[in-house]
C-alpha cells in the first residue's frame, strides 16, 4: 500500500482522491485480517502490516468509532477483539422493518378506498 499511495499522490487526477481511496483500502485490509481472528494483538496486526502499534491503534479506533470495523480495542491487553453481527437477528430486524413500512402502505390505502 506504501508503493500504491505513491503512484495516487503522482497522478494528477487521482491525487484530490487517494486519501479517500486508501482509507478504503485500510478498511478493507483490517476487515480480511481479522475475519480470520477472534483476537488478535495490535502488535501481531502491525507485525503483518509492518506498522507501529500507534497506527494500528488509531486507524482501527476511528474505523471502529465509524462502524465501519465491527471490533472493540483493550487497550490494555493490547488487543483487537472482533465481534460478528449475527445473521439471523439482521434478518429479523430487517423483516419487521419491511413488515411495518408495508403495514404502514396498506393502512394509508385503506383510509383512500374509504374516502
Amino acid at each position: 500500500m506504501v508503493d500504491l499511495e505513491a503512484v495516487l499522490l503522482a497522478d494528477r487526477y487521482m491525487h484530490p482522491h487517494a486519501a479517500y481511496w486508501l482509507r478504503e483500502f485500510h478498511i478493507l485490509a483490517y476487515k480480511q485480517f481479522l475475519d480470520s481472528y477472534q483476537s488478535v494483538t495490535l502488535q501481531a496486526m502491525a507485525d503483518a502490516f509492518a506498522v507501529s502499534t500507534d497506527f494500528i491503534d488509531y486507524h482501527a479506533s476511528r474505523f471502529i468509532a465509524a462502524n465501519r470495523l465491527s471490533a472493540k480495542i483493550d487497550k490494555y491487553g493490547g488487543v483487537i477483539i472482533t465481534n460478528r453481527p449475527d445473521l439471523k437477528n439482521a434478518q429479523y430486524r430487517e423483516m419487521i422493518q419491511k413488515g411495518d413500512l408495508l403495514l404502514n402502505r396498506i393502512q394509508k390505502l385503506a383510509r383512500v378506498v374509504d374516502l
